[in-house]
């Protein structure tokens, strides 16, 4: 059975000021219930074209048709206002409480039930300025389940968290698109991220250049380091019982080692 495309950008081009182009000549469909990677150096376009997705912006030409209902989870968040994490979440129903209507019963009951599924119950009345970044993310990607939209845009979900919780984040959008069929779509600066859990990936190149695919086949070595302007590797590690490709820039370890580098990996591996 052929999947429908969630998310379909014709032709898409946008510009903040006349002349100067942030993305153009954009045709991509985003297949439904797949979790898609966007890929780039900063101020490539990725939040730019997540923003066209969700519909904050408007593209300058071409256009762009979207299935259903999308909740957006931003990069950083954060409120000057004392709300608990359940409060937080509540807000995800405000399209359907509308705008002079108090929750119902049955809202504070799914969005405790949606804290429950990301560990967070115990946590309902903890303000969430006082939530660790990890949690907050939690409580974000909660807020954007009760909301019931089928498609799910986060701008790098995983910013600022350590290992532990980048690897958690990531779970749980794979169990989103896998149990839920939901669609996300999230950027990010982790090449191995998306390697690890988008079937597709997208590298915005250039304003009018783009490689867009299945992940595996997108995600060269060759294609990672004209993007980023530095040596980048894919290599295989072994792991519990099998095997898995993750990505590995080469940093230079410091000019008094002359040429000597050094490998880092930008995955964390769950042992």
């Amino acid at each position: 059975m052929l999947k429908r495309h969630a998310v379909a950008l014709e032709d898409v081009g946008f510009f903040y000021d006349t002349g100067r182009w942030v993305l153009r000549s954009y045709t991509i469909q985003f297949q439904e219930g797949a979790i898609t990677a966007l890929l780039g150096p900063n101020g490539r376009g990725k939040t730019t074209l997540l923003k066209l997705i969700i519909g904050a912006l408007k593209p300058k030409v071409g256009s762009i048709g979207v299935l259903s209902d999308v909740a957006y989870v931003p990069q950083a968040f954060d409120t000057a206002f004392g709300f608990t994490a359940l409060e937080m979440v509540v807000m995800g129903c405000a399209r359907k409480i509308g705008l002079l209507s108090q929750p119902a019963r049955e809202d504070l009951e799914r969005s405790q039930e949606a804290l429950g599924r990301f560990g967070l119950a115990d946590f309902a009345q903890r303000p969430f300025h006082e939530m660790s970044g990890g949690q907050r993310q939690l409580v974000l990607l909660a807020r954007a389940l009760v909301a019931e939209a089928p498609i799910i845009v986060l701008d790098e979900p995983t910013s600022a968290l350590d290992l532990r919780n980048q690897s958690f984040v990531l779970e749980w959008l794979t169990r989103l698109s896998r149990e839920d069929g939901l669609t996300v779509i999230f950027t990010t600066h982790h090449a191995g991220h998306a390697l690890s859990v988008a079937d597709d990936a997208l590298l915005m190149l250039g304003e009018a250049e783009y490689a867009f695919g299945p992940a595996s086949a997108v995600l060269t070595e060759q294609r990672l380091s004209d993007l980023y302007e530095m040596p980048i590797k894919r290599i295989r590690v072994d792991h519990e019982n099998g095997q898995f490709d993750t990505i590995v820039p080469v940093i230079p370890r410091g000019a008094r080692h002359g040429s000597v580098f050094e490998e880092h990996s930008d995955t964390a591996v769950r042992r």
